[in-house]
């Protein structure tokens, strides 16, 4: 990986006065463009009615023969009736240890929104462009750190980092992160999400690294992402075990292994803040059992389906996890919804005491379903 280093002051200097189109000239633009196609279409007006229902039987049809039942259950109890996927594994081995609603997390690629913003964050920490303390200018009168941009998932923040490093670094880390390719080896049914050959041609690489615009992610993606920063860099396949004998013949594969031990910690502060006190706050039930995070809402790009998500990971015990969740549906769903469906699922399993390594009692606890 090619990195560059600059001074702390000249950097800051050099991010001021790059010559990079803004984020509200870039939203303004994109806005008025959108307008004057809608009148330039014949057909009738879009009905303003969401394809997919916000409330459904998630866990229908799964085969869980291989998967954690300890886990399982303090998934589907978080999840309680809403539309969605819930991906958990263990970041150290990459078994997937549960997923509910396997139609949904094996189909294919989502907008991941927001949560891209991940991404963004790493190759402009890997490249010099931002450092976690240096504030970058994200209107005429605001400035914000990585720690606060990260926190309150701020759109012009990243829009501007993405304009800064280009398409050509965009992809380069993303795809090294994952994206465009399966996560799993040998999943049956898995389908990859997809990573543009161009930037969007309206709103162009800020669009990408802000709400994720032209890209599309699985659940295994995000997963394998969240998992790869949480172990310090070590990409393994995620791999789903089918019955109790694969369980016991498992064995972890890595992937490759990303130069991004530097970052992790530069990184981390904002995945917490973003639990602390940011947009994913509803993920918080313990301050003594942290949970890093981040949240994602928007309206998938080819259908009226508004989608919530959180990839998020523990730092407590010795049972630590990877948690995805990915809801669709209506106006009911957004990414903090996804947060407090994922802190119910670390809720749970620490009602079990499952963190501290100690073997629960399969339904011992009892559970609300999730929180607002």
């Amino acid at each position: 990986m090619r990195r560059y280093f600059y001074a702390a002051t000249g950097m800051a200097i050099m991010v001021l006065l790059a010559p990079v189109e803004t984020y509200s000239a870039v939203k303004k633009r994109t806005t008025k463009t959108g307008i004057a196609a809608a009148k330039r279409k014949t057909a009738a007006p879009v009905q303003n009615n969401w394809k997919e229902p916000s409330f459904a039987d998630s866990a229908l049809g799964d085969n869980i023969e291989g998967e954690d039942l300890i886990v399982r259950k303090a998934a589907t109890d978080a999840l309680g009736p809403f539309n969605g996927s819930i991906v958990v594994a263990d970041p150290n081995s990459g078994r997937i240890l549960t997923m509910v609603n396997q139609r949904l997390g094996l189909r294919g690629g989502f907008q991941p929104c927001s949560t891209i913003k991940l991404v963004c964050a790493m190759a402009g920490l890997s490249e010099g462009v931002i450092d976690r303390a240096t504030p970058l200018r994200v209107d005429r009168l605001k400035r914000l750190t990585l720690t606060e941009a990260l926190a309150h998932s701020d759109n012009p923040y990243f829009a501007n980092v993405g304009s800064i490093l280009g398409y050509e670094r965009v992809s380069r880390y993303s795809k090294m992160f994952g994206l465009g390719e399966k996560a799993g080896l040998n999943i049956a049914g898995e389908k990859a999400g997809d990573f543009p050959s161009q930037a969007p041609r309206y709103g162009g690489v800020g669009m990408m690294t802000s709400y994720g615009l032209g890209i599309t992610v699985t659940p295994l993606e995000l997963a394998s992402i969240l998992g790869t920063i949480a172990n310090g860099g070590t990409m393994y396949y995620l791999q789903y075990p089918k019955n109790a004998l694969e369980v016991a013949q498992f064995k972890s594969k890595v992937k490759r292994v990303l130069d991004i031990g530097d970052q992790i910690p530069e990184i981390k502060p904002g995945m917490m803040a973003a639990v602390e006190y940011g947009t994913a706050r509803r993920a918080a039930y313990d301050p003594n059992e942290p949970i890093l995070g981040k949240t994602g809402t928007c309206t998938d790009k080819d259908s009226p389906t508004h989608l919530g998500w959180f990839g998020s990971f523990n730092e407590v015990g010795h049972n630590r996890l990877v948690v995805v969740v990915l809801l669709t549906g209506g106006k009911q769903v957004n990414g903090g919804v996804a947060a407090g469906v994922a802190g119910n699922v670390y809720r749970n399993l620490s009602r079990q005491q499952f963190f501290a390594g100690i073997e629960p009692k399969y339904g011992a606890y009892a559970t609300s379903g999730f929180d607002d």
